[in-house]
């Protein structure tokens, strides 16, 4: 598939190529254990890790020497590391360093390496309690290397909790200075120095400075923040870095996303200043601690992270960096297409025969919209582990795997491994979640079809009218420009505008004296109805609650009926929505969601952190004939940062049969 690319930007193999590639025979797979390092070399690529510690201390490629950072300690290059917390400690960062070194497998074709951490007792407040198992991969004719890591928490050992695990590589910031993530978000960014004291001003929080003398004088007056690269995992499949001299690409590739947590709405981060680039495993970002696991009572734990793919790339055009990146999609396809990889050399990892697969059709059932079913187009379509209608999207143990339904509701989930699991799903266009009672067990070789299965949305009665789009986002809804002097120059005239930072602050701008009303009939909440519901700073540098008015119109009131307010939230932090109809200077509000969320999205230029659905009971005797507000007060204010971003709100009428 490679040969047929544009011959400017080849495979890896060659780093410029004037016709079609020639047929060669790539040299077998080499592997040197020297006392302090291990080098596996198959002709394009060279990987030195260091012995027995597992550390990607080099990688060299077409010509240079080590596209690592070279002025960084060799613990500080390439890695993975984890984060966990105990009963006597919190936020405890662990690089993960073996302790013993093997060869897994070797011939011409491949080589995989081991390097393993085993805990015991007296390692108890030292470490992590897991077996760590760090694998790497080098395979014939291949420009680049595969890391996957098996972690294992034996029954009886002590209770944790894992805030993140990752790997991350640091590359040399003398080459890479361009990153690309996605068609519309790549760019040459700030070099690491330039967010240091006297080249930057740091502002509401450590991860987001504004570049006042940096190295490259373009970039003054913008703002880097590593949030605003961040991205949903269904959408998570390649980023990395371009060096111009020499043209060359380093990229993270993953190639599936079962070993990741929270399903696909899940955000994590990417590449960063540093020049860094992050595979995301396991983290609480833009979700809080509801995506840390936690293990009691002796629980039994085995995972399987990974394989994820480095994959490098040359060009003989060093003035236009998208050759790379569209190379390195395509290489992404190739990942894509060859998983499960046939491989890894654990057990642990299940290879295509010993997988299953599950399929059928969603259905839309809702006599408000359609008197027949209709299909649930698009729909994501997942299974994961048997829990509550909707607990996919905080479930951190397990494997997930996902696929969004055709126009016609049809679905086929491919490549599950074996296991118990329920199957759930959300339509965009309608509130709520679906879930198969049933739970579902995966056998090697199973080909389920579940056959048509029917989603009924929480629906009550006719709409009386809605604002918004049901997709678990706030992007509908306005977004602001930012302050002119916080801008990152990425984000101008660009649909994920959304990741300027700043935008809390802009609310007060827009209304400085009274809050937001919205009329229905009358607004569009395109411009109407502000993307988050933030709190307000005061003169005196403290917060308040900002109230939201919803005004609309009843021709007339149902006595003794029960309307319905449902509510669904994109996003919550640290919040408090109350609701209160017809009289704002109630004490004990008709409706309270409590605290709840920790996503941190507002903060974070995220549109949506974890889903949350309200349906809320409204009493006819709390509705006037004529015109009726709807106080929406979030009224937790501590912070800039605390709010909610609204996903979408429907009222509708009492049954028709009522």
């Amino acid at each position: 598939m490679a040969s047929k690319r544009m011959l400017k930007c080849c495979k890896g193999v060659l780093s410029c190529c004037s016709g079609p590639l020639p047929d060669m025979a790539p040299i077998g797979v080499r592997i040197k254990v020297l006392d302090r390092y291990v080098v596996i070399d198959n002709g394009i690529i060279q990987l030195t890790l260091s012995n027995p510690d597992g550390i990607v201390t080099g990688v060299q490629y077409n010509g240079v020497d080590n596209l690592m950072e070279i002025l960084n300690k060799e613990d500080n290059r390439g890695y993975w590391d984890i984060v966990w917390n105990d009963q006597d400690h919190s936020g405890v960062f662990d690089v993960i360093k073996g302790t013993n070194f093997r060869i897994v497998a070797q011939d011409d074709d491949h080589v995989e390496v081991s390097f393993t951490r085993m805990w015991d007792p007296s390692l108890q407040g030292k470490l992590v309690p897991l077996n760590i198992d760090k694998r790497f991969i080098v395979v014939r004719g291949s420009s680049g290397f595969y890391t996957y890591g098996i972690y294992e928490h034996l029954e009886g050992w002590p209770d944790f909790s894992i805030g993140e695990t990752r790997v991350a590589f640091k590359l040399r910031k003398d080459k890479f200075q361009y990153m690309a993530m996605a068609d519309n978000r790549q760019r040459v960014m700030p070099m690491p120095d330039d967010r240091l004291p006297g080249r930057c001003q740091q502002l509401a929080y450590p991860e987001a400075v504004l570049l006042t003398n940096p190295i490259n004088p373009y970039l003054r007056g913008e703002v880097d923040d590593k949030y605003q690269y961040s991205c949903d995992d269904k959408d998570n499949k390649v980023h990395g870095w371009i060096s111009f001299d020499p043209p060359i690409g380093f990229w993270q590739i993953t190639p599936s996303d079962e070993f990741r947590t929270g399903g696909p709405l899940k955000q994590n981060l990417t590449s960063h200043v540093g020049p860094t680039t992050l595979a995301m495993f396991m983290s609480a970002h833009y979700a809080g601690d509801d995506l840390s696991p936690k293990f009691i009572n002796g629980e039994y734990w085995k995972k399987v992270f990974g394989p994820v793919f480095m994959y490098c790339n040359s060009s003989c055009d060093g003035s236009d960096p998208t050759l790379l990146w569209e190379d390195a999609k395509v290489q992404t396809v190739i990942e894509i297409e060859s998983w499960p990889y046939s491989f890894p050399a654990s057990e642990d990892f299940e290879k295509c025969w010993q997988r299953g697969s599950v399929s059928g059709r969603l259905l839309i059932r809702d006599r408000y919209v359609n008197d027949t079913d209709i299909s649930a187009s698009q729909a994501y379509v997942g299974l994961a582990l048997p829990g509550e209608t909707g607990s996919w999207q905080r479930e951190c143990k397990g494997y997930q795997f996902w696929s969004q339904a055709d126009e016609f509701g049809n679905f086929y989930i491919s490549n599950v491994r074996t296991g118990n699991y329920n199957l759930y799903a959300w339509v965009p266009g309608f509130i709520g979640d679906y879930k198969l009672e049933t739970t579902i067990t995966i056998s090697s070789g199973d080909d389920i079809n579940v056959g048509p299965l029917v989603y009924k949305p929480p629906r009550d009665g006719p709409t009386l009218w809605d604002i918004g789009i049901p997709d678990r986002s706030a992007a509908e809804f306005y977004i602001p420009d930012p302050n002119p002097n916080y801008v990152n120059r990425l984000y101008i005239n660009h649909p994920d505008k959304f990741r300027q930072y700043g935008l809390w602050e802009r609310y007060a701008e827009i209304y400085p004296d009274s809050d937001l009303i919205y009329t229905i009939g009358e607004s569009d909440y395109t411009r109407d109805w502000f993307f988050a519901h933030v709190t307000r700073k005061s003169d005196d540098n403290s917060y308040k609650a900002a109230t939201w008015q919803i005004k609309f119109q009843l021709d007339n009131v149902r006595q003794n009926a029960i309307y319905k307010l449902r509510v669904a939230l994109a996003a919550a932090a640290l919040s408090e929505l109350q609701v209160r109809f017809n009289d704002a200077t109630l004490n004990r509000p008709h409706f309270t969601t409590g605290l709840i969320g920790r996503d941190n999205a507002i903060a974070r230029h995220g549109i949506h952190g974890l889903y949350w659905l309200y349906n809320i009971d409204v009493q006819s005797g709390w509705l006037l004939q004529g015109e009726n507000i709807i106080y929406l007060t979030q009224n937790r204010t501590v912070s800039p940062f605390q709010g909610i971003m609204y996903d979408y709100i429907r009222m509708e009428g009492p049954p028709a049969s009522a």
